[in-house]
């Protein structure tokens, strides 16, 4: 297809731009060879490749304490998070009393295991949260050098009520600078790796949570999802993380908050080491709206209608699908139809092109009330003014500035921001149309969560609307859940997200259990 003299001027914009900030990058940025191709070490304690349902089972028929599981936790935590960075702040004292008190209850408790199973699913399970995510009297800083002595005097409603399931939290992990990046580097708390390839992006803004768990310094973690921050650092890490349909679990505590109409693309979810933690995490979080998405429906693979949509149709701004993950996914297409007898239909919609032109559009649309969401620059400014773009590049080039070249680039390109083209709300809607019709209430597709598996650290700089894949679901208000499928001859994470229409969150859980059994879910990054 043919581009417009309007998509010729903004690729052109868009290759000086990105061009001119790579080049002040590799000129200014230090080096990070040393850590090309190593890995975290491999898990030696069994208890540690549980998933967190099989925990608390063992937990409550006392045949491991949860101080034992605990301190298993404490001790991987300690072993890989020196070259991950995950975990900016621990809990490990409290949770340990916590622990203790746990498995004192369990001691005395007289009703039986089923009492605890019901009342107390998770109870003794270690579990780890995003730090722009309250967690009462841990660090609330959203990696802001400003709000450095800023801690969260509450929790989060989905964390009070994961706490109130029995779950341990741990601590808090690593985000992108105010959860506004692809990368989970700010200048607070430093930057997080992946743990199959330390020199390479464990992906933003749920990074930490995405690196600790790949690396099993984790079982089960809580993330948020605006443009893909669930989704992408789960694919690099190679676990599943689920992006629920937006209003069913509550945003509120979370860093930065909502503003314009982007309360309705967020979504808060669960991200695991194991497919079938995803359903009862979700249902514990999504609280008193649990019941909108009923998880207690069981889904027949068998009678869904299945759809692959193998790349975006040719984005200028966005890079082509690699051959490897579309060979993936056909993968995951042959085996759908060899295990389910069912036919997966390809099909192609010419508004994803579109896609990241869409997500910036709504994203800055105002609210009912006509008011416009906040800039970037006034949330990376807080509590004072709104930063000055290229005052804080010079900044940054000298060595001076508190906030990452990232963020300072996203300021620079909102400088350039104008009001949503009708063209491009005339796409959305026809998408959005489009994509109801096809999915109804009993359909799913696969589609790439990213163009290319983890980059190098730093190199989402040079591509950095490759986020478009996960960005345009949000747009969409659809749920999604991403499921690895394993690792490429370089050892990275594979994977695909599996899209559902709306408040049809089980099915696509459903086929996150399938193709963890099709395809062996999460891998240990140095057992390869």
């Amino acid at each position: 297809m043919a581009q417009s003299l309007g998509e010729m001027f903004l690729v052109v914009v868009f290759k000086a731009v990105t061009g001119f900030l790579g080049l002040v990058f590799r000129l200014f940025a230090p080096q990070r060879s040393s850590l090309v191709g190593k890995k975290v070490p491999p898990v030696s304690d069994p208890m540690l490749l549980l998933s967190a349902k099989q925990l608390a089972s063992k937990i409550r028929r006392k045949e491991v304490t949860s101080a034992e599981v605990v301190q298993a936790y404490i001790d991987r935590i300690q072993e890989v998070n020196p070259l991950l960075n995950a975990i900016v702040k621990d809990r490990f004292d409290a949770a340990l009393q916590e622990a203790a008190m746990v498995d004192k209850l369990i001691e005395e408790e007289t009703g039986g295991e089923e009492v605890l199973e019901d009342r107390l699913p998770l109870l003794g399970v270690p579990l780890s949260v995003k730090e722009s995510y309250a967690l009462q009297g841990m660090p609330y800083t959203g990696g802001l050098v400003s709000r450095k002595d800023v801690v969260a005097t509450v929790d989060a409603p989905p964390v009070a009520w994961l706490k109130r399931a029995g779950a341990i939290p741990m601590g808090v992990t690593n985000t992108a600078e105010m959860c506004m990046w692809s990368e989970s580097h700010n200048r607070l708390h430093g930057i997080t790796n992946n743990p199959y390839d330390l020199s390479r992006t464990a992906g933003g803004s749920s990074g930490g949570e995405g690196s600790l768990l790949g690396g099993a310094g984790a079982v089960i973690g809580v993330g948020s999802d605006i443009g893909g921050s669930i989704r992408i650092p789960s694919f690099f890490n190679g676990i599943f993380g689920h992006k629920p349909t937006p209003g069913v679990v509550t945003s509120e505590h979370q860093n930065p908050p909502t503003s314009g109409r982007q309360q309705e693309y967020i979504s808060i979810g669960p991200m695991c080491r194991y497919a079938e933690d995803l359903l009862p995490m979700l249902k514990i979080m999504a609280g008193p709206n649990a019941h909108m998405l009923h998880l207690d429906t069981e889904v027949d693979l068998k009678k869904l209608r299945f759809f692959t949509i193998p790349h975006d149709g040719g984005s200028f701004l966005v890079n082509p699908v690699s051959k490897e993950l579309i060979d993936i996914q056909k993968k995951v297409v042959e085996r759908l139809e060899e295990d389910l007898g069912v036919k997966v239909e390809e099909v192609h919609f010419p508004e994803l092109r579109h896609s990241i032109q869409m997500w910036i559009a709504y994203m800055g649309l105002p609210d009912n009330n006509g008011k416009a969401p906040q800039s970037f620059a006034t949330l990376i400014g807080e509590p004072g003014r709104p930063v000055k773009p290229l005052w804080e590049l010079l900044k940054w080039m000298c060595g001076r500035s508190s906030h990452t070249f990232a963020a300072i680039g996203l300021t620079l390109l909102e400088m350039n921001s104008s009001k949503a083209s009708p063209f491009i709300i005339e796409q959305k809607e026809k998408l959005q149309k489009a994509v109801e019709e096809l999915l109804g209430s009993d359909g799913v597709f696969l589609y790439p969560t990213h163009p290319s598996v983890a980059p190098i650290t730093h190199h989402p700089l040079f591509r950095p609307f490759d986020f478009a894949y996960t960005g345009v679901i949000n747009i969409l208000g659809l749920p999604a859940t991403q499921c690895p499928l394993g690792l490429n001859e370089e050892g990275l994470p594979l994977g695909v997200q599996v899209v559902a229409g709306k408040l049809q969150d089980s099915l696509t859980l459903e086929v996150a259990l399938y193709l963890e059994k099709a395809f062996g879910g999460w891998r240990n990054p140095e057992a390869i």
